[in-house]
């Protein structure tokens, strides 16, 4: 799930109909944009026997791309439970129902025995915690090589759109929130937990980075 961090209302913001819609249009047209500029990244590297884990997964499609490109295992989190859902179904159509494992719950409440990856990636997760230092800080100790992440730009249109969407969940009783954290404190808080940005590029909306473990 996309934006999905500690979000007490994911079942209702992003439940069977939206997981279902989001799986058929990756099927039809691959990742979405932003998704496919970070795996063009990832890719750069020899994935060979390397594993992933995957915070805030929602359909699973990092996990599927990667698995097609040589890592062996997969480690899925995501708060929805329609989208775990649609995920295992879609690994079990693909046969990879044995590498792929999948988890529900927000990530930083999760017990600490999920093992570390080659790979971590945090697509459009940030944007949904309120305390990013902390998610950055647990999701970090478990990234053995690679380190990515996609955040909103600190734009006045972004946040605009943002505060939006906020006021209309607030209506809708729903405890669902989007956030924009400056980018400096994420990438401050990423490189003084061990890591060097590699890559940056941003779209209207977005902005993608990958970090390597220093050393």
């Amino acid at each position: 799930m996309n934006c999905c961090g500690s979000c007490q209302d994911a079942g209702r913001i992003f439940g069977d109909g939206t997981a279902k819609r989001e799986l058929r249009r990756y099927l039809k047209k691959g990742p979405n944009k932003s998704t496919r500029m970070l795996l063009d990244e990832i890719r750069r590297h020899d994935l060979n026997e390397w594993s992933l884990l995957d915070i805030g997964s929602g359909i699973g499609a990092i996990g599927f791309e990667l698995l097609d490109d040589g890592v062996t295992r997969t480690v899925s989190v995501d708060a929805s439970p329609a989208y775990v859902s649609v995920s295992r179904a879609e690994a079990a159509r693909r046969g990879v129902a044995d590498r792929s494992h999948h988890l529900v719950g927000d990530f930083t409440s999760l017990p600490d025995d999920i093992p570390v990856a080659d790979v971590v990636t945090l697509d459009r997760v940030i944007c949904c915690y309120p305390h990013m230092k902390k998610l950055v800080d647990q999701s970090t100790e478990k990234a053995g090589r690679l380190y990515g992440v996609v955040y909103p730009r600190d734009r006045w249109s972004v946040r605009a759109v943002m505060r939006i969407g906020n006021l209309v969940n607030i209506l809708r009783r729903i405890d669902f929130r989007t956030y924009v954290h400056p980018p400096v404190e994420i990438d401050n808080r990423i490189r003084a937990n061990g890591f060097m940005r590699v890559k940056l590029q941003r779209t209207i909306v977005w902005e993608i980075a990958l970090y390597e473990r220093a050393g």
